[in-house]
């Protein structure tokens, strides 16, 4: 994610133009294809604007009115017979892209009381916030790569010509690549395929699927076998574990693993000495790394390479960010915190451990078909369509026909929200206040900007917020009828409340009333309201007074291009959270894991083919597949193979193939074409097919190609 900022133009009431911010204080200008298409997006005929109610097997339109006497219907009717862990939220990736549901999404999940949590962060990120959490101690502490500083980056596993940068929010991320070649440095990328980013690299080592923490785990014995281990000195005072990862990487030799990961062992010592001997320099995996078996284990490897190489926290190497709201490393004591668990719960049928309050996706089907105590029969989903584009798809598919009912926030009716009874569609993208509470959290460079809405909320159209806050009160019984301000301000009270017992906090021993009068003052509910109460209580706030220069959404909305807060500087060890006080170098459950990889180095099966995932810089994971001006072109839905064991298979370039796996094998038929609101469910004509359905468990991949 790129994070631009957009000019638009408005005349008449309508989007006549969308174009980069040239005066952005952070992305300066730059624009990719998906921000250029939010008109398209808003004006799309297939987008819902009302509330849909199936009947005798066909959505309808209906007012909101109904629309939410259904949703306490049903959704009671299941809480009121099974319990509330008979119902079970999935929450999409556009979630943290919206305003309204990081703000009130835990809202509605409250109000629903659920253990039965799910959403899309176990098949993208979740593996690199597991690590962070429990090397630093929380789940937003992810050290970002200075990309705008380094002479030597080692990438693995991402693509950002095609996909801007993920967990890395750097708009223009392949300008910035190209920076650092052009300062003299040196970019190297470790991808199974030689993608976009590989091809404008320095160089590019083709990795076999799932080789990466091989990989990462064998520079780090070589780090230590010829005495390159070079801690920085601010940390080390503050590392417990080194003598531990020492001893887990000890037989990891370039030489054991090489025909696992595919790198030989004369390439990975000399990666490993130039990552030592570089001015500065920094590891950054992303999705390609988290989406194997090896997801946690290659995201904790990353870190330990970078503290090896005493790159991290260090200006050039991984730093931390300093968010202006919403940040988890500002709250609290600096430099000692609860530190982060999971595993407080299993999942009913297959004894997964839950991880930030989630169990992972892959065992949800299981979880609606299995039947005993505890079986979902409810679903409600947050902007997700987990049937495309999750493993082993049509399982859920089928899993989902099955519930007794099913509640939808989302904008589309798709392969998910087809089996939904309600479908309740928030305000399109255009009509909603936008501020990166999550994106900003893991920026390249600290800087705010707060975006109001362009174009004014529909007749009788609630907010997105108000849904959520709505959906979370019916569920706690306030019935159809319930005012959404009222789950409002007991949010805001919370908020204010935590804020003034915290004794590191800018307003601590305030008076909480005052400070709420203050906020209300503006006349702001929502979203704005929490967002200028964060930004004024963050490290860069106005402290409601106490700091008149700082902080505020008035100041933001003053200043439309943002705000620029500078760069990222080193936070050890204020920005340490975990229980010890101490970066855990070596957290006890990955140590473990190091067996499982070194059976993996072992077990090399050179006949079997892997699919993988890629990336298209016109979409976005499952969402914008609507928007016909992204999907025009070369079709997307190719098949890319090793020249040789095409080769071996007889195949040519430009033939059809059909692809399978033990799971199922796609359709080959073409996508029905039907457009308009007649709330009919066709296939979307643009989406092509998708691997998801091939796929299942914890080593699930999606996409399309070799």
């Amino acid at each position: 994610m790129a994070g631009c900022g957009l000019e638009i133009t408005v005349k008449n009431g309508s989007v006549t133009r969308i174009r980069g911010d040239m005066d952005d204080v952070f992305s300066r200008g730059y624009i990719c294809p998906k921000g250029s298409t939010l008109k398209q997006l808003h004006d799309d005929p297939d987008r819902l604007r009302r509330p849909l109610v199936k009947r005798d097997g066909v959505h309808v339109e209906v007012e909101w009115d109904e629309a939410w006497r259904e949703v306490e219907r049903g959704l009671g009717a299941v809480i009121a017979q099974h319990g509330r862990n008979a119902v079970a939220t999935y929450m999409g990736n556009p979630s943290a892209h919206n305003l309204g549901s990081m703000t009130f999404g835990r809202v509605a999940l409250q109000g629903i009381g659920t253990r039965q949590r799910y959403s899309a962060s176990s098949v993208d990120q979740a593996p690199k916030q597991l690590t962070g959490g429990l090397m630093f101690g929380t789940v937003q502490s992810v050290p970002i790569p200075d990309i705008d500083h380094t002479q030597y980056l080692l990438m693995l596993g991402a693509n950002p010509y095609a996909s801007n940068g993920s967990l890395c929010t750097a708009p223009d991320f392949p300008g910035r690549l190209e920076a650092i070649l052009s300062r003299g440095g040196k970019v190297v990328v470790v991808d199974p395929r030689r993608s976009e980013t590989a091809q404008k690299a320095s160089e590019w080592l083709p990795i076999i699927p799932n080789g990466d923490a091989l990989f990462l785990a064998a520079i780090a014995n070589v780090l230590f076998a010829d005495g390159l281990v070079s801690i920085g000195d601010h940390v080390a005072p503050h590392l417990n574990g080194l003598a531990d990862v020492r001893d887990a990487v000890s037989r990891f030799t370039p030489e054991a693993v090489e025909r696992a990961c595919g790198i030989d062992a004369t390439t990975i010592r000399r990666i490993a000495h130039e990552l030592a001997d570089a001015p500065s320099a920094t590891v950054y995996g992303r999705i390609g790394t988290t989406t194997t078996a090896f997801g946690s284990t290659t995201s904790w490897l990353v870190d330990v390479v970078n503290t090896l190489t005493g790159n991290l926290d260090s200006e050039g190497g991984s730093l931390f960010t300093l968010p202006a709201a919403g940040g988890a490393t500002t709250k609290g004591q600096p430099g000692r915190g609860k530190g982060f668990q999971y595993g407080k719960g299993t999942s009913r049928v297959k004894g997964l451990p839950e991880v930030m309050g989630e169990f992972p996706v892959a065992v949800l089907a299981d979880e609606i078909l299995t039947a005993g105590e505890g079986q979902i029969r409810a679903m409600v989903t947050l902007a997700g369509n987990p049937v495309l584009s999750n493993p082993n798809s049509g399982k859920l598919d089928k899993a989902l026909a099955s519930l007794e009912f099913m509640v939808s926030v989302d904008i589309y009716l798709n392969e998910t929200t087809r089996h939904a009874d309600v479908i309740l569609p928030p305000p399109s993208h255009l009509q909603r206040d936008h501020y990166d509470v999550f994106l900003l959290a893991f920026a390249v460079r600290n800087v705010a900007n707060y975006s109001p809405a362009v174009l004014p909320l529909d007749a009788d159209q609630p907010d997105e917020w108000e849904i959520l806050a709505k959906l979370g009160m019916i569920a706690q019984g306030a019935g159809a009828d319930a005012d959404p301000a009222v789950a409002d301000d007991v949010a805001i009270a919370a908020l204010v409340g935590s804020a003034v017992r915290d004794p590191s906090s800018n307003v601590c021993g305030r008076d909480a009333d005052e400070l709420l009068a203050e906020l209300s003052k503006a006349g702001r509910r929502g979203p704005a309201r929490m967002v200028d109460f964060m930004l004024r209580t963050g490290p860069y706030g106005d402290a409601f007074g106490a700091a008149p220069d700082g902080l505020s959404l008035e100041v933001l909305l003053a200043n439309p291009h943002g705000i620029d807060l500078g760069a990222l500087r080193p936070r050890i060890p204020e920005v340490i959270r975990t229980a010890s006080g101490k970066i855990e170098l070596a957290p006890a459950q990955l140590l473990a894991d190091m067996e499982r990889l070194w059976q993996h180095a072992s077990n090399v099966d050179d006949e079997k083919l892997m699919l993988v995932g890629r990336r298209h810089i016109r979409s976005n994971n499952s969402w914008m597949h609507n928007i016909s001006v992204l999907v025009k072109g070369k079709p997307r839905c190719t098949l890319q193979m090793n020249p040789n064991d095409a080769v071996e298979r007889g195949i040519a370039a430009g033939q059809s193939v059909r692809v399978k796996s033990r799971v199922g094998r796609p359709s080959t038929g073409q996508s029905p074409e039907k457009r308009g609101n007649s709330h009919g469910y066709p296939l979307p004509p643009h989406r092509g097919w998708s691997v998801s359905c091939l796929s299942e468990g914890r080593t699930h991949v999606t996409f399309d190609n070799r």
